[in-house]
């Protein structure tokens, strides 16, 4: 059966967070509604959490309330959670170990579209998963190479659309849904 993936939905990506991202409200609305579903079939569901270990790192400080899971989409018993360090939800950590009793499809939604969201894709996709990104599940930010500013907007869907049909297939909460039913 299909996993669902829940990537980095914390507290710090949110209105008050250090690293508030846009529309993240939103977003965790959608994964929120994808995880009932789940749930209500009993379909495995895995939740990532980024802890940071770089001295100088400014968000998802371990042991600290921005560090946490949202409350909506928060673990709930015998979910595991898989702690990460790097974008590459796979990097050393135990998540293929979780997803390998599936039937080898995911569901991926989370934050940072452009960094996290795109790196634990396209690594699952090398590792031979079946990968859909709920897009309207998924938040970024204004990203800027020093010259210009790119916004959230653009960022977003030029990341969804570099990952759709070559590593996954882009899809709605509403599609993935439907398709699940």
């Amino acid at each position: 059966m299909t996993a669902l993936v829940l990537v980095d939905m914390q507290n710090d990506y949110f209105p008050g967070g250090p690293m508030e991202l846009h529309e993240a409200d939103l977003a965790v609305g959608h994964a929120a509604n994808l995880l009932t579903h789940f749930r209500r079939h009993d379909w495995p569901v895995v939740h990532v959490q980024h802890v940071a270990t770089e001295p100088d790192a400014t968000f998802f400080l371990p042991a600290t309330p921005g560090a946490e899971i949202h409350r909506l989409v928060a673990p709930a018993t015998g979910e595991p959670v898989v702690v990460k360090h790097h974008p590459n939800a796979f990097l050393d950590t135990d998540l293929y170990d979780h997803l390998a009793v599936g039937d080898g499809s995911l569901v991926i939604v989370g934050m940072m579209t452009h960094m996290c969201v795109d790196s634990t894709t396209r690594a699952a996709s090398d590792l031979g998963f079946a990968c859909a990104v709920v897009g309207d599940a998924c938040a970024t930010r204004d990203l800027s190479d020093g010259v210009q500013t790119v916004g959230a907007r653009q960022v977003h869907a030029a990341f969804l659309a570099a990952l759709h049909g070559t590593f996954a297939q882009v899809e709605s909460t509403a599609a993935v849904l439907g398709r699940l039913a």
